[in-house]
C-alpha cells in the first residue's frame, strides 16, 4: 500500500483521493506539506512558462503585423478566458458541478478552460497556499459519509434477537415465568 492510501475498516466510508495528494490530506501525514509546496510551486512554474509561450505568441502577432485591432482582441480574449478559468476552478475547489462530466455546457468550457490556461494554473497556486486544492469541499463530504456511517451503526448496533419486547423489560422469547394478565 503507498503513503497516498489508507486503510479503512469495511464498510466504513473512503475519502475521496485528491490529484497529487491521494488521501493524505485526512490527517496531513505521508509528505503531505511537502505535496502543498510542490503543488504550488509546480503550478506557478508552469503559470511562467505558459505566460513565456504568449509573449512569444503575441510577438509572433506583431511581426505578421495583423494589425491593432487584432491584438487588442486577442489579448483581450485571453485574459477573459483566463479570468473564467480561474473563477470556474475556484469555485470547482469549493462546490461540486451540477452538471454531468459529459453534457453539452461541460464540452463546451474545455475550449475556454484551455484558452484560459493560466486562470487554471493560479488558481491551483493559490489554493495551494493555504490546502490542497479541493480538501474543503472533499473533507465536509468525507466527514458527513463519516456521521451518516456512524448513525447507521449506532441505530443497527446489538443482538437484535436480544432486544427487549415493548412493555417488558425482558428479551423476546424470554419469558419470567409469569403469566400476564
Amino acid at each position: 500500500m503507498s503513503d497516498t492510501q489508507r486503510s479503512v475498516a469495511p464498510g466504513e466510508p473512503e475519502p475521496e483521493e485528491i490529484r497529487f495528494f491521494g488521501t493524505t490530506w485526512v490527517e496531513h501525514d505521508g509528505g503531505y506539506g511537502l505535496r502543498r509546496v510542490g503543488v504550488a510551486v509546480g503550478s506557478l512554474v508552469l503559470a511562467a512558462l505558459g505566460g513565456l509561450v504568449l509573449r512569444f505568441a503575441f510577438q509572433g502577432l506583431e511581426q505578421a503585423a495583423v494589425g491593432g485591432f487584432v491584438n487588442v482582441l486577442v489579448v483581450v480574449g485571453v485574459a477573459v478566458c483566463s479570468a473564467l478559468a480561474f473563477r470556474r476552478t475556484w469555485d470547482g475547489f469549493a462546490r461540486r458541478s451540477d452538471l454531468p462530466a459529459d453534457s453539452a455546457s461541460e464540452r463546451s468550457m474545455q475550449s475556454l478552460m484551455l484558452i484560459g490556461f493560466l486562470g487554471a494554473l493560479l488558481a491551483y497556486f493559490c489554493r495551494s497556499l493555504t490546502e490542497a486544492p479541493g480538501e474543503k469541499l472533499r473533507r465536509a463530504e468525507y466527514e458527513a459519509a463519516r456521521e451518516r456511517h456512524a448513525r447507521r451503526r449506532e441505530s443497527r448496533a446489538g443482538n437484535p434477537a436480544a432486544r427487549a419486547s415493548r412493555g417488558t423489560g425482558t428479551p423476546k422469547g424470554k419469558g419470567t415465568g409469569k403469566k400476564r394478565r
